[in-house]
């Protein structure tokens, strides 16, 4: 199938690794003109390494000045993928202040702002693609990182609101919902968890799903690759009729129809 994606200018931020990464690979392989952005100059080498054709940007897009630096590099795309993001296990009552205001800046702030930049361009042309990682957990708050499930719930409401803004335009905007996935990160932390917990990782995974995410229907990580096969389907031309939704790629956690 040709998603007519060849020769569209792609940026996915937070793309050196994970599921950024996946969505930047699944692009540049239907052709498009990827740029992917990681914080340091090393991870974006080590990313660039393995996704030939691509170029990469160093800097912290968390923040305004950041921003602006990509924007200085690239100053305007067809595609904008705003996978940014972090996240943490913590108890609600041991969460500061800080903790709320760096999960709003990371997540939630820094999409909009790249919104901002670019929204307007991809209208005047009559087309352009817009996507929020957002996730399960927009839905499904976990009550082990209600800060980051505030966020994701908030990607919901920006990416829907837009989508009203530029009905009309030719420019879709959608929220992807991943679940529990696998990557190098959660990788490294699962291995972490089991090693304090004198459990072995297998052990340990079997209990998250059956503890925390008791709902799910596939019982599995999915892996970052799966979930970036909806995101690049979406960047596509023939999701032209998909916007202002929230796409799960969530392996059945969320219990309900929506």
């Amino acid at each position: 199938m040709d998603l007519g994606l060849k020769g569209r200018r792609a940026l996915i931020t937070g793309s050196t690794s994970g599921i950024g990464y996946a969505i930047a690979q699944g692009l540049a392989a239907e052709g498009a003109q990827v740029w992917i952005t990681g914080r340091t100059q090393q991870r974006v080498d080590e990313a660039l390494a393995r996704l030939a054709g691509a170029e990469g940007i160093a800097a912290d897009c968390a923040t305004a000045a950041g921003a602006e630096v990509v924007f200085k590099r690239v100053p305007d795309v067809d595609i904008l993928v705003n996978n940014l993001g972090i996240y943490e296990r913590k108890p609600f009552f041991e969460i500061p202040d800080a903790d709320w205001t760096r999960f709003f800046e990371v997540n939630v702030l820094s999409g909009v702002r790249f919104a901002r930049r670019y929204a307007p361009a991809m209208a005047k042309r009559g087309w352009g693609r817009i996507l929020f990682v957002s996730s399960e957990s927009a839905l499904n708050i976990p009550r082990e990182m209600i800060h980051y499930g505030m966020t994701k719930t908030a990607q919901l409401s920006i990416s829907h609101g837009l989508a009203m803004e530029l009905a009309g335009t030719g420019v879709t905007v959608n929220a992807l919902l991943p679940g529990p996935t696998r990557t190098e990160n959660t990788e490294r932390l699962r291995a972490e968890r089991a090693k304090a917990a004198g459990m072995t990782v297998k052990d340990l995974e079997e209990d998250f799903f059956r503890t925390f995410r008791p709902t799910s229907l596939l019982r599995r990580f999915t892996s970052a690759e799966e979930v970036a096969n909806l995101a690049v389907y979406v960047c596509g031309t023939g999701a032209s009729a998909t916007t202002g939704a929230a796409l799960r790629a969530d392996g059945g956690v969320v219990n309900q129809i929506m």
